[in-house]
């Protein structure tokens, strides 16, 4: 065998190693828990550590399918890894096992640094590496035996080997069984979300109007649906909460704390409303919002409860994964913002990837300061003593949402027949209101579109303009005013720290 195959054979050795070690740990996973998956630890690590515009740039390349890539990207560098570690073990032994027992400790540390971890959750990473070194030995010793054979037993040792790549699919097999055993959790979870019975709202939303929403054909629905409302946070996986144990609890700089557990908060009269929502990711012109009705209980009435003390200014609020928001005190008290514990979404539970069994909902903020998903805690403090997850990571505190516009209709290099052109799309300026819209043609002269007939002051408001079109290439944009007066700049600002601004442009061809 030349000295090139023995170096092949030995790189898919290692890479056998590594996949079986992942095999090892993640059934255990499945018995210490899902956040101890060396995989999931080590990508929420690595979303954890990853600076803002490298977060900025990733959403902005492949929006909600963020952690797909983070996912793809991960295998690479797990292949890459597991190539290296049998090349090296082969040519410079111990350096294979050495560089093995260094991936384990990276996701050891992942792990473990994970919210709610407790010092099992270390232990599929490494016994999994303890496996893998083992399998990486024999599979090594095998190809040895295979390449020095001679040619009465060539046929033999070859056959050895390859009964090794046989039990490494085996091991592959053992984590096909541990993934069907992990989304049978997940499936006893959504059955259990299926069997929630929401009560009917004591105050329900107030009547949409029919025109609300325009009959134009590409426009954004004025109600997102569930499957397609968008998706940013930080849960590598989704978590799995069982309503049973869920409670919420307020604590901090309260006169008193206050728990309520999710049968409690269902007795609640809970209110009805239309909220839109926006991450503070989202590009001008960008689909990183959705509107939605929200079912839930108003936060100012739980936080009357705990009765927070004057030098708060604070309510840092925690996910079950260790996501913490900060969302001023007093936007949550204030009772003529519909700020919601929310349980429902457009007339069913929460869905399991919206925060299910709970979530916040607070119209006028970026979500990354206020939309806390599958939330568990509620710490009234000060913005002097606690910073947020993003906050610390260079976003600014407090998150109100900018004014903005988008064009839907027609698409960025659409081609369209001259003529008349419904020009339309949404504007939005939550907890405050659109008063106008307009769009303007190659740079001249600002048109006044007509507005549909509002939700709210925390929704959005679609739009239309009906251009006569001539032939030839044509740049479109638009602006928003809110109700306030103020319109939108035309200086453009990327999102970080603090949400973008600018006008929403897009070129179309008429024929």
């Amino acid at each position: 065998m030349s000295a090139r195959r023995r170096y092949q054979w030995a790189a898919v050795a290692g890479m056998l190693a590594a996949l079986v070690s992942l095999a090892v740990a993640e059934v255990l996973a499945v018995v210490v828990g899902a956040g101890s998956s060396p995989m999931f630890a080590v990508g929420s690590l690595a979303i954890d550590l990853a600076p803002p515009w490298v977060k900025d740039f990733v959403i902005a390349l492949f929006g909600t399918g963020d952690k797909i890539a983070l996912l793809v990207v991960l295998g690479i560098v797990v292949v890459l890894l597991a190539l290296a570690v049998g090349v090296l073990q082969w040519r410079r032994p111990p350096l294979g096992n050495v560089l093995l027992v260094l991936v384990g400790v990276v996701a050891s540390v992942a792990a473990a640094t994970r919210a709610g971890a407790t010092p099992w959750w270390i232990v599929p990473s490494v016994i999994g590496v303890i496996v893998g070194t083992v399998v990486l030995r024999i599979g090594l010793d095998r190809l040895a035996d295979w390449a020095d054979s001679d040619p009465i037993h060539v046929a033999i040792d070859r056959r050895r080997f390859l009964t090794m790549l046989g039990m490494t699919a085996a091991g592959a097999l053992v984590v096909g069984v541990a993934a069907r055993a992990y989304n049978s959790a997940n499936a006893a979870i959504a059955t259990l979300r299926d069997s929630v019975k929401l009560p009917k709202p004591a105050t329900p939303a107030p009547q949409i109007s029919a025109g609300a929403e325009l009959d134009i054909p590409g426009i954004t629905p004025l109600i997102s649906s569930n499957e397609s409302f968008y998706r940013i946070d930080t849960a590598l996986q989704v978590p799995v909460v069982d309503v049973s144990t869920w409670k919420l609890r307020i604590i901090g700089l309260v006169e008193r704390e206050v728990e309520i557990t999710f049968d409690e908060l269902l007795t609640l009269p809970l209110t009805e409303r239309a909220v839109t929502l926006a991450c503070v990711s989202n590009e001008v012109g960008g689909n990183l919002i959705g509107n939605a009705i929200w079912l839930g209980y108003p936060l100012h009435k739980l936080l009357e409860r705990a009765r927070p003390l004057p030098r708060a200014d604070m309510v840092l609020s925690r996910s079950i994964d260790g996501f913490t928001a900060s969302t001023p005190l007093e936007v949550l008290q204030d009772p003529r913002r519909d700020s919601l514990l929310a349980v429902g979404m457009n007339g069913e539970p929460l869905p399991l990837e919206h925060g299910f069994p709970a979530r916040l909902v607070v119209p006028g903020l970026y979500g990354y300061v206020s939309a806390t998903k599958w939330v568990t805690e509620l710490k009234v403090t000060t913005f002097a003593e606690d910073i947020a997850y993003w906050s610390y990571r260079g976003w600014s505190d407090h998150g109100p949402i900018k004014t903005e516009s988008r064009i839907d209709v027609p698409a960025s290099g659409a081609r369209v027949r001259a003529g008349r052109v419904a020009v339309a799309g949404m504007a939005w300026s939550q907890h405050t209101g659109i008063s106008a819209v307009e769009v303007r043609i190659d740079r001249g002269v600002w048109q006044p579109a007509r507005l549909a007939d509002p939700i709210s002051a925390d929704t959005w408001r679609q739009w239309v303009y009906e251009w006569d079109a001539p032939r030839g290439s044509h740049l479109l944009e638009v602006r928003a005013t809110d109700s306030l007066g103020q319109t939108q700049s035309a200086t453009q600002v990327p999102p970080a720290p603090n949400g973008a601004e600018g006008w929403h442009a897009v070129t179309v061809a008429v024929e």
